[in-house]
């Protein structure tokens, strides 16, 4: 793609906003993948083009995450390993199946999710009990969301961040970052599958990275400041952002 002076700077702008709200409850690509699909790059281009981006940011939240103490690397081991099996399976399995039937599932799981984090309002509050073995947990989780992040991707941060509170028992501040380490992983083996078809878009991926990095810190450090109730009514406005989105496109199809 050759963009104008003016149109890279817009991608760098996006790159911020995006890795900025990422970084704090998901859903940056609903900010990141429309701009490259307005400023004219082919679908498959702008999807490895977003994930290049989105694995930046969320490599830089991930890492604010770990340094501060929220994330423990060696307790989600397992699941990191799992979860990039997953997204690799995922990745090659879009190749061959249609995403259709995930685009019209996903909204009505996403609305749930909303519904109930709306009137559950002290659920990711605090640590609770869990209800699921850890092993367990990572296992089944990173199989089945990283071959959906593979595969489809919308929403894979709000599934993760829910599945670990309510399973796990975390508060939405360790969720998120949980969440972030299990994004990046999944955007890394989706990377390896795009770039080996061509599909990167390197300058503007790189672009938009240098933005990502910026509002990945200054969101996770948001995160870490304020706490679990900081992240709560954001991740309720993007899971319905989302759910908006997701909705629309099905319509529009």
């Amino acid at each position: 793609m050759h963009l104008s002076p003016s149109a890279y700077l817009l991608l760098a702008a996006t790159g911020l906003v995006a890795g900025l709200v990422d970084s704090i409850a998901g859903g940056g690509g609903l900010v990141a993948l429309p701009m490259l699909l307005n400023l004219g790059f082919p679908a498959p281009l702008a999807l490895g083009t977003n994930k290049l981006q989105s694995c930046v940011g969320t490599f830089t939240s991930s890492r604010h995450y770990v340094r501060s103490g929220i994330v423990d690397l060696n307790a989600c081991r397992l699941g990191v390993a799992i979860t990039f099996l997953g997204s690799l399976l995922g990745a090659w399995t879009v190749e061959h199946l249609d995403s259709g039937l995930l685009a019209r599932v996903i909204p009505w799981l996403l609305a749930a999710i909303f519904l109930f984090t709306l009137f559950r309002p002290k659920v990711g509050r605090h640590d609770a009990p869990p209800r699921m073995g850890r092993t367990a947990f990572f296992v089944a989780a990173g199989l089945c969301l990283g071959f959906y992040d593979g595969f489809f991707g919308p929403g894979v941060g709000s599934l993760w961040a829910i599945g670990l509170v309510l399973a796990l028992g975390q508060n939405f501040m360790k969720a998120t970052g949980y969440t972030k380490v299990m994004n990046v992983t999944s955007n890394t083996a989706a990377i390896i599958l795009f770039a080996a078809g061509g599909r990167i878009d390197y300058t503007a991926g790189l672009v938009m990275a240098a933005g990502q990095v910026c509002g990945a810190r200054l969101g996770a450090g948001l995160v870490v400041k304020n706490g679990a109730r900081f992240v709560r009514p954001i991740f309720l406005v993007v899971v319905a952002v989302t759910v908006a989105r997701l909705i629309y496109v099905a319509a529009r199809r």
